[in-house]
């Protein structure tokens, strides 16, 4: 925490299990001291209490201690951009413990439910948040809506902003929750 202060660093690796004060507490009082910081949760433990625990935290990833140092690396950039990143299994643990809430209607998905903030969003930017949902970063945005990286990073911003979202993880966990976007809709992506 002192470091953190003294330092202000743009991410911050934290380990869950520490002495003193645990890994999640720590990011939560970072985050409310540092609200432009991002956090980044790894652990050797593959708990999903961590992980839920970890994003409501506020943290912007979590990773497990078997992460390549490659993919680290990639992580701390792609954080430090404002993307969110949970390690692939935590991705599919969490779209199969989304999946059963969402309703369904004979073999097909019902008409996504319209969370409250959501009616402030404009067409465009509900679409934006579909895609942010399934996986796709802005540059993947801007090809396939066929707008420059600025106008897409503009509706994500006007997004976040309209939703109280710290970051694409709430991002994400929202356009899952209110059925924007189902299980087996993410993107097929190899980037960390």
């Amino acid at each position: 925490m002192a470091a953190v202060r003294r330092l202000r660093p743009d991410v911050v690796l934290m380990d869950i299990r520490m002495p003193a004060m645990d890994g999640l507490e720590a990011a939560r009082r970072i985050l409310a001291q540092t609200p432009d910081c991002r956090v980044i949760m790894l652990t050797t433990f593959d708990l999903d209490r961590y992980v839920y625990a970890a994003l409501a935290a506020g943290a912007s990833g979590f990773l497990l201690k078997d992460v390549t140092p490659a993919h680290l690396a990639a992580a701390v950039r792609l954080v430090d951009t404002g993307d969110a990143l949970l390690a692939p299994s935590i991705t599919r643990r969490l779209v199969e413990r989304f999946a059963p809430s969402i309703p369904r209607t004979g073999s097909d998905l019902a008409t996504p439910a319209v969370h409250r903030d959501l009616a402030a969003l404009t067409p465009r930017e509900r679409e934006v948040l579909t895609l942010m949902g399934r996986g796709l970063s802005n540059s993947e945005l801007a090809r396939e809506l066929t707008l420059s990286e600025a106008t897409v990073k503009t509706h994500v911003a006007r997004i976040f902003a309209k939703l109280t979202l710290r970051d694409r993880a709430q991002a994400v966990v929202l356009a899952y929750e209110t059925g924007l976007v189902s299980p087996g809709e993410a993107a097929n992506t190899s980037d960390p």
